[in-house]
């Protein structure tokens, strides 16, 4: 068991205790299910960009990809340019228009219900199959992010893995629960900029360092992206699997949250730049983290880490003051909350404004349900959702990264393609956009269960583009279009 250093203790303290005080804040100005889901589309272009930002990335940004580039230098360039690529076209095709269209119709709240309303309610599947999509992939998604909490719990203080989980899973269901979609989003943006300060500050402090630090010369393997850390050339399936994971943005829903809830569509060229910036400042660093601990640790008089992920704890550990490490490790518990936070939101209004309504109607086909209700429905959505994470979460054991790999390609290739043409195709119909949720989020599972040969090629690319043929597939056989007549701007195209 790690010693508790009181320094490192406070550090973590003060920065719960900036969260929970940012979630009563946020509280206090939540008045309603547009409140709570999306901030009464009051985000300014900082916030809204820095926290798609943060709750992109998760925990996988300080850990994860540090710890690829520990391993394979320079190889792990491929998905960064994949990433950063993704973000932008995200925010400059997706952005603007989600923003307005959603507005339109009806003041739409969640992905689903303006896919629902954007064709008119022509299926009543489409709605409710989005929703179980989103639910699906997010339990794992959102357990996942729990195992990583856990671990760095575990790692720094030497708590009891379990009783990690459980204090991890209390404290984003506190501030999730009360204080909504603003609370998430303020929350982001303040865990955003710690990610940042906390990425740059550690290679930093290694390149100042310089002679007086343990260095050793990085092998050409390492400093050659088109070459693995054997010196093999890279082929073309595993470029083209990197530069892949950039599609799976079009169909994140705590992404695509922040673009429904900007204050207005002509703050998005300000959000993309920030954004964009943000990530490929964000991606560079960790990449730096991870050539660095090689730089750091791999000396004859230093042991190579055990674990290549622990790369960004181990250089915070030996580099800087046991206060300042508090604050800096504090990033990876941002990184990870700021996503769960965003997920557990996402997947409560998936519940409360997609599933549930349908479901009290065919109850009680005579009532509907008020706004004070549902907003309740959704407070307690985020309790059972976070219970059923936290008990898939409690195995330390649990592999975690081929879970979150399809989470991340079942909602990019499921969503993706669907939230993508009916934002430019006006003659996209209802039928068109289930068979897309279906063939993509089918496909992911089908593939990733696959390998040899091109079943090598990540999950996300093929299922995107099958998903893409099955909407204009189907579309086609329609007369015409499934479009909204309040959508002026799309009946143009």
């Amino acid at each position: 068991m790690a010693d508790l250093n009181p320094a490192t203790t406070a550090a973590f303290l003060i920065y719960l205790l900036v969260i929970l005080a940012i979630a009563v804040v946020a509280w206090r100005r939540t008045r309603g299910g547009s409140d709570y889901f999306l901030g009464g589309r009051s985000l300014s272009p900082t916030v809204a960009a820095i926290s798609a930002a943060a709750s992109d990335m998760s925990g996988w940004l300080l850990l994860g990809l540090p710890g690829f580039a520990y391993l394979a230098g320079l190889e792990s360039i491929w998905i960064a340019i994949g990433l950063v690529v993704g973000v932008a076209a995200n925010w400059r095709l997706v952005a603007a228009r989600l923003r307005n269209f959603s507005a339109q119709l009806d003041d739409a709240v969640t992905v689903p219900a303006y896919l629902a309303r954007r064709f008119n309610g022509r299926s009543r599947w489409l709605q409710p199959l989005a929703a179980a999509v989103i639910l699906l992939f997010f339990l794992f998604y959102v357990s996942a992010g729990l195992i990583g909490g856990g671990k760095l719990f575990n790692v720094v203080f030497g708590i009891d893995y379990q009783l990690a989980v459980l204090l991890g899973a209390a404290v984003i269901l506190l501030y999730t629960l009360f204080g909504g979609f603003l609370a998430v989003s303020w929350s982001d943006l303040f865990q955003g900029l710690l990610m940042m300060v906390a990425l740059i500050a550690v290679p930093l402090v290694v390149s100042l360092l310089g002679s007086d630090g343990p260095q050793r010369p990085l092998p050409p393997a390492l400093l050659d992206p088109f070459s693995n850390a054997s010196g093999e050339s890279l082929g073309l399936l595993a470029i083209a699997s990197s530069l892949a994971w950039g599609l799976g943005y079009f169909g994140q829903p705590h992404i695509l949250a922040r673009f429904m809830a900007i204050r207005s569509a002509d703050e998005v060229a300000l959000a993309t730049r920030i954004g964009v910036f943000w990530s490929f400042a964000g991606l560079a660093a960790a990449i730096a983290v991870g050539i660095s601990g090689y730089q750091y640790f791999a000396p004859p008089s230093y042991a190579p880490l055990a674990d290549a992920e622990q790369v960004f704890v181990a250089l915070t550990n030996a580099l800087f003051s046991p206060l300042l490490a508090g604050v800096l490790l504090a990033a990876i518990l941002a990184a990870i909350m700021s996503t769960v936070d965003s997920q557990l939101l996402v997947s409560s209004a998936a519940l409360a404004e997609d599933l549930y309504p349908q479901l009290r109607q065919w109850l009680t086909p005579h009532s509907r349900e008020s706004e004070r209700e549902r907003l309740w429905v959704a407070r307690l959505a985020v309790v059972g959702l976070a219970a059923v994470a936290t008990l898939l979460a409690l195995n330390p054991e649990s592999s975690v990264l081929g879970v979150v790999s399809y989470a991340w390609a079942g909602l990019g290739a499921g969503l993706g393609p669907v939230v993508l043409l009916s934002l430019f195709w006006s003659r996209m119909t209802a039928a068109g956009a289930v068979a897309g949720l279906l063939v993509g989020a089918t496909t992911v599972l089908v593939w990733g269960n696959l390998s040899g040969g091109l079943f090598d090629l990540y999950e996300l690319l093929p299922a995107f583009v099958a998903a893409l043929l099955a909407v204009v597939a189907v579309s086609a056989l329609g007369a015409h279009g499934d479009c909204d007549a309040r959508l002026t701007a799309l009946r143009r195209n």
